[in-house]
């Protein structure tokens, strides 16, 4: 009777001793289920990753309507530039007739030199950019081009004389002669400084009437 007594302690003793050891066993699991496994570790990092990648990018700040319209109004400005130039330049005194001739070159003065016959017959002093015509009326308005180069002038004297009978319907001062030439300047007011006394296919034209003595249209010859 003594040895079933001890065998029923020892029975729940061991019994106890198992009891625990399952509870403590239960515990230990679940807190080594509260840490994260390497698993839901690495799929923590990659859905991090993914955020940052989708993060939208800083774009630069939109223009306003008011910096639109300046920038597009200075580019209309700049590309109208040329235009507005041109169209300007296509206002300039229209010819009201034109042609071409034989050009001599003078400068009277009084001085007598290669044929000077006096004062020009307008009464205004000899000067640069004087023109002597056969025909047309004095102070009329004219414009002569020649290899490119033009200079416009007026209608001061008379002449040629009797060079107008064979084509010479101009005379031009002497400055306007060189120039017309080549571009330079006469040796003196009498001499153009080249030897060229003639310039033959000078353009003509006529941007105004006088109102002196004389006869409007194509020129015709002294006397």
């Amino acid at each position: 009777m003594q040895q079933r007594t001890i065998n029923r302690v020892l029975t729940g003793v061991t019994g106890a001793a198992l009891a625990g050891m399952l509870v403590g066993g239960v515990a230990a699991a679940s807190h080594d289920d509260s840490a994260p496994k390497p698993d839901r570790l690495l799929a923590q990092q990659q859905d991090m990753a993914a955020l940052n990648q989708k993060a939208p990018e800083k774009k630069a700040p939109s223009k306003t309507p008011a910096e639109s319209r300046s920038k597009s109004a200075a580019k209309d400005s700049k590309a109208s530039a040329p235009k507005a130039a041109k169209k300007k330049a296509d206002k300039g005194p229209k010819a009201i007739l034109s042609g071409s001739t034989t050009a001599s070159y003078f400068w009277d003065d009084g001085s007598g030199i290669n044929g000077d016959t006096g004062a020009p017959a307008s009464g205004k002093p000899m000067q640069k950019g004087m023109f002597a015509s056969p025909s047309w009326p004095m102070n009329t308005k004219v414009k002569v081009t020649y290899k490119g180069r033009s200079v416009t002038g007026f209608v001061g004297d008379r002449g040629p004389g009797a060079p107008s009978h064979n084509g010479v319907m101009l005379d031009l001062d002497t400055y306007t002669f060189r120039y017309l030439l080549d571009g330079g300047k006469p040796s003196s007011k009498y001499d153009a400084g080249t030897g060229e006394g003639h310039l033959q296919g000078v353009k003509w034209e006529v941007l105004s009437w006088g109102s002196g003595a004389g006869t409007k249209g194509d020129p015709q010859p002294l006397g």
